[in-house]
């Protein structure tokens, strides 16, 4: 059984992956820099931040989160006040000088900036030069000292644990991009996390629901050795700020592009409006198009010893189930629900109408690509396990174990709970993400007389023991595990079901 992703791939070099490597030299360079200029720099940077607090606690105090009161004279004498102080402190860290290019536009005229590439917590360089608000998560307001900070620039909080977030976070937005130019303009980084610059991902709509006009501004940090890119897997944040604090200069560039007005179709389609900036923006950077968003990021960092070997198609699924509206909350229903109706169907083979019944969605042409994934025998029939299972695996890439029990309890005889190795071997090629499993190296390695069936005890007691089970126990085709006869989703139609 086999995925495919017909469109073709611009995944390219993974953009949720840093990895530093230096040359002899660069390692004299940074052991020296680190016993000589490192301390300095750091004593500096801490002291200009422990400066900035009592200016930014001083202008915060009896302040409306929700009106925006007139600035009296002090209030914009701390604003100055910060703005130097916070230069300064980016001085000592390495950023001598920083090149501005373009004009920025006055709040009246452009409420929110759209910036990439997100990169790394430098990023808040033109914050602070600025001191525009910005999108943050409601966590950032507890951290000593730079939560004052934020706290200071107005910050649009988004609550995590509030299931309705990203309305009432879009609202706040639309609500202050739509003030005329009284609040503060907007900063925000539409992709939504830290990359390593390789492409731009995909935008979040939140910057673009309002239909105002937006101006987009492009970072770049045009040094020899990346010392400044944090994302998800590499460097921690100390070692950047370690290596970025040894660096005799650290290079940036902020550019502010013409102010971008939508028209009357992307005022009505987010997705749209989102996308062609983001089209502006790469042509500007100088960067390939990525189709991948934050939401995948767990798909391709995946680890553990059922860790995802091939995520091309998976990815290509997940965005679909995106588009039909299934994201995290949807998805928690389904696997609640689907399972349980798997198990009583018991293998019945489900065409679309049925697939669309089954999921209470209407027949759309990204359900018809949903169905047509696991369609394997060309039929229009297909297996609703195989969709939970590849469900499971998107929603919760970490947890793969979770996903090998839930498809263990739709598979197993009741008689004594054993799996079929035709039918385990069909459920590791949707969890690894490959095109063919042989499983005749990990049936030889069990100690039993049933030599084609398992229950799920044995194989996770063997995969516990047997950390490289993958590796070392199993065969498999290295390619993209291929979905079915599906239609050819190309990036013109991205959000027709949106």
């Amino acid at each position: 059984m086999k995925l495919s992703n017909t469109r073709p791939s611009r995944v390219g070099r993974h953009p949720f992956v840093h990895e530093l490597r230096f040359t002899m030299t660069e390692k004299i360079q940074i052991g020296l820099m680190s016993v000589t200029v490192f301390p300095v720099r750091l004593l500096l940077v801490s002291s200009f931040m422990l400066l900035a607090w009592p200016f930014a606690f001083a202008a915060s105090l009896g302040r409306s989160e929700f009106v925006l009161e007139p600035q009296p004279w002090w209030r914009r004498f701390i604003d100055l006040c910060l703005r130097v102080i916070m230069r300064a402190m980016w001085f000592c860290g390495g950023f001598h000088w920083i090149k501005v290019k373009g004009e920025p536009a006055a709040p009246s005229e452009v409420p929110i900036l759209t910036v990439a590439p997100h990169s790394s917590y430098f990023d808040a360089i033109p914050v602070t030069m600025t001191m525009c608000s910005i999108v943050a998560k409601l966590e950032s307001a507890s951290i000593p000292i730079w939560g004052t900070l934020i706290n200071y620039i107005r910050p649009v909080y988004v609550f995590r644990s509030d299931q309705d977030s990203r309305r009432k976070t879009v609202e706040e937005i639309k609500r202050r991009a739509q003030s005329g130019g009284e609040w503060p303009q907007i900063m925000i980084f539409p992709e939504g996390t830290c990359t390593n610059r390789s492409g731009l991902i995909l935008f979040k709509a939140g910057a673009f629901i309002p239909g105002l006009p937006v101006q987009p501004v492009v970072l770049r940090y045009p040094n020899k050795l990346d010392t400044v890119t944090w994302t998800w897997q590499g460097p921690a944040a100390f070692k950047i700020l370690w290596l970025t604090l040894c660096q005799p200069h650290n290079p940036m560039e902020i550019e502010y592009l013409p102010i971008y007005t939508p028209s009357n179709e992307e005022k009505e389609n987010p997705a749209l409006f989102a996308s062609n900036v983001r089209k502006l923006m790469a042509k500007a950077l100088e960067l390939p198009l990525t189709d991948l968003s934050f939401d995948d990021r767990d798909i391709i960092l995946s680890q553990g010893p059922l860790r995802i070997q091939d995520y091309s198609g998976l990815l290509e699924f997940n965005q679909l189930m995106c588009r039909l509206g299934l994201r995290s909350g949807s998805r928690n229903e389904l696997l609640e629900e689907q399972p349980k109706r798997a198990r009583k169907l018991q293998g019945e083979r489900l065409s679309l109408d049925d697939f669309a019944r089954v999921l209470n969605l209407p027949v759309t042409d990204t359900l018809t690509q949903v169905h047509s994934f696991f369609d394997q025998r060309g039929d229009g029939q297909i297996d609703i396990r195989h969709f939970v299972i590849g469900l499971s695996t998107v929603h919760q890439p970490s947890k793969s174990m979770e996903t090998l029990k839930l498809a263990f309890k739709m598979y197993e005889s009741e008689e004594d709970g054993d799996v079929q190795e035709e039918d385990l071997a069909t459920i590791l090629e949707i969890m690894l993400g490959v095109e063919e499993v042989e499983l005749s190296g990990l049936f030889l390695s069990l100690d039993r007389p049933d030599k084609e069936r398992i229950t799920y005890d044995e194989l996770h007691r063997f995969i516990v023991q047997h950390p490289r089970f993958v590796l070392e126990h199993l065969d498999f085709k290295d390619h993209p595990r291929k979905f079915g006869q599906q239609k050819s989703c190309n990036g013109h139609n991205h959000d027709k079901d949106e």
